[in-house]
């Protein structure tokens, strides 16, 4: 991740000072020592931290995503030459909305956050999330509705501090810096890709039509510490504080948008480029809309393929691992799920009023601007990041051309397969018309 840098400056590195924290724990998990060196040093908060899991139980989502940045707020208001905050939130924080705009949505709440709060006090985590279903209400997961609730608490206490929230789309690998295609986890559309790529994963229930909202990492970081210098020299030169934090939404725009259709057929298009050594069959994807479809296509792409394979492996004195492999893609395809149908639009005044404000050389130097991204491009990047950071596998000449060997190889046997399984269901009904 740091090797460009590295380059420019090799001790840059010994200027990051770690200390030890937790946003579970009560006082972020901070010392005495630190957490007075924080309050006397700090200008800049960047509040990233949060657990990202769709199931995660609602009483840890809570303390990490919701009562976390209560706390971090009341130790920014003692923190003497703080200058920006910022809180990365998601776009999807508000997704009961069709239309998300940069403002806040306190009635798609079943509960106010002080409530929720209060409950936790109360209550054995076992009850909380025996609450869940009733505390959710319309959001479909335990993260968006926390990070919602996260929000609430950013409105009502930190009015007095230069705050501004951050709203990033899905994050997906870098299209830029600090090298093309950077990426580290396994969240959200990467997983699907992953498996997609690696042949193991083929059914995907997405609607075509609808905008995918995926940005890449690097503008986000950018866009990040725009609106950090941004917050800064607004609250410099305001005489009043502001009546709500600035809202940031940051996803794929009218005039450049990505729909899930797009995001599919480039997957199709550059697997043919980037295929992997990896690969347990020939790629592909479909995409079921219904959901007995959907079910019908898991029983023949996933469990059928993953039984036979765990039975070839048992036979072989290995242990079985498809179907636990398959457990955890339908885990993940259930929680992706109620992001791929959904059409979500969202305003981005303030994002685009940020960018017109910065000089030519800023947003060149902290590049962020959504509608100059080529999409085509950057999937190309998407998969080549996906095969080299994530399944390890260089660009070499020799490791391409050994994967695409594979993938004809996969590819015959893919047709093979099919055109088996359309003749039987044929034969069959000929021996029954014959028959009878």
């Amino acid at each position: 991740m740091f090797s460009e840098l590295l380059k420019l400056k090799a001790n840059s590195l010994e200027k990051v000072i770690p200390i030890a924290g937790d946003c579970a724990l009560p006082d972020l998990g901070l010392s005495e020592a630190d957490r007075q060196v924080l309050t006397e040093e700090v200008q800049v908060v960047v509040h990233s931290a949060a657990t990202v899991n769709f199931v995660e139980p609602l009483s840890s989502a809570l303390s990490i995503n919701t009562r976390a940045t209560r706390l971090l707020v009341q130790l920014a208001k003692q923190m003497g030459r703080l200058e920006a905050f910022v809180h990365v939130s998601t776009a999807f924080s508000n997704c009961p909305v069709e239309h998300i705009r940069e403002c806040f949505y306190p009635e798609l709440l079943s509960c106010s956050a002080d409530k929720v709060l209060a409950l936790q006090d109360q209550l054995s985590c076992e009850l909380i999330d025996q609450m869940t279903p009733a505390l959710l209400g319309k959001f479909p997961n335990t993260y968006t509705y926390t990070k919602a609730l996260a929000e609430q608490v950013l409105q009502r206490e930190a009015a007095d501090l230069p705050i501004c929230i951050f709203r990033p789309g899905m994050i997906l690998p870098s299209y830029k810096e600090p090298f093309k295609g950077c990426i580290d986890n396994l969240y959200g559309p990467i997983a699907i890709s992953y498996g997609i790529i690696a042949g193991v994963v083929r059914v995907m229930p997405i609607r075509k039509e609808a905008r995918s909202n995926v940005v890449p990492v690097d503008y986000c970081v950018n866009l990040v510490l725009s609106c950090a210098w941004q917050t800064a020299v607004a609250t410099a030169q305001r005489r009043v504080p502001a009546q709500d934090p600035t809202i940031y939404n940051f996803a794929p725009s009218a005039q450049n948008p990505i729909t899930w259709g797009q995001y599919r057929s480039s997957l199709y298009k550059y697997k043919r480029i980037y295929p992997v050594n990896q690969m347990i069959w020939f790629p592909f994807v479909t995409a079921p809309t219904s959901w007995w479809s959907l079910k019908l296509f898991l029983v023949f792409y996933h469990h059928l393929p993953g039984f036979l394979i765990d039975m070839c492996l048992r036979l072989r004195g290995q242990k079985p691992r498809m179907k636990r492999i398959y457990n955890k893609v339908h885990k993940g395809i259930k929680t992706l799920r109620p992001f791929t149908f959904p059409n979500w639009t969202f305003e981005m005044r303030n994002s685009d009023r940020l960018l017109q404000c910065m000089s030519p050389q800023d947003r060149l130097k902290y590049e962020f601007d959504i509608n100059g991204i080529d999409w085509k491009q950057y999937m190309s990047i998407t998969i080549m990041g996906v095969r080299v950071y994530l399944l390890k596998e260089e660009l070499t000449e020799e490791s391409l051309q050994s994967a695409k060997k594979l993938y004809k190889r996969f590819l015959i046997l893919n047709y093979l397969v099919h055109f088996i399984a359309c003749c039987i269901p044929v034969a069959i009904l000929w021996w029954v018309y014959v028959k009878f």
